[in-house]
């Protein structure tokens, strides 16, 4: 189970039914609900706020090294692109492996088009594949994916939400494509 914590006082709680705790995006250098998540021994999952530049990665993980972590993870999700468009810069994925982040990619939160509905966010939920295989080949150590089972009926991020009944087959497409670059993945 990974689930977001937004708050300290969340953290605790949090931690006794979770096994992995995420801190969100916007949250994502927040020290003290950095250190609260990472005081508990579990895996931490930090999303990269669209905001952050690859070299401000080196902050947070050392934050989280001093606070006693014990497995961290970096989840890409796209940077603003200025123009209701989140982007994957793939070039920027060798100067966080270089600063020790195990790079996680979130394929659909990175199609988002923030506002790009007008009143909601929207989504290219057909790029999800691209970014999959992208990722396989590029040598990312997990994926994240936001699914239902009818994500056009989905209450939150439907338009980014990938099928359930093809998350299958693209995990085993992009599977492939790892062992294919990278060998026994």
């Amino acid at each position: 189970i990974v689930t977001d914590v937004h708050e300290v006082s969340q953290v605790p709680a949090v931690a006794e039914v979770a096994d992995v705790l995420q801190i969100p995006a916007f949250l994502c250098r927040q020290t003290d609900l950095l250190e609260a998540a990472c005081r508990t021994k579990k895996p931490v999952n930090v999303k990269k706020g669209q905001f952050l530049a690859p070299s401000n990665v080196q902050q947070v993980l050392e934050k989280m090294q001093a606070f006693g972590a014990t497995q961290t993870w970096i989840t890409e999700r796209g940077v603003s692109f200025g123009y209701q468009r989140l982007i994957v810069d793939f070039a920027a994925f060798p100067e966080m492996e270089k600063q020790g982040a195990q790079m996680i990619l979130d394929l659909t939160h990175s199609v988002q088009l923030p506002g790009g509905r007008g009143e909601s966010t929207g989504g290219i939920r057909e790029a999800i594949p691209y970014l999959a295989r992208a990722g396989a080949a590029v040598g990312v150590q997990g994926f994240f994916a936001e699914t239902h089972p009818d994500p056009d009926k989905a209450l939150s991020d439907g338009p980014n939400a990938w099928p359930l009944e093809q998350l299958e087959s693209l995990m085993i497409e992009t599977k492939r494509i790892a062992n294919m670059v990278w060998g026994n993945a």
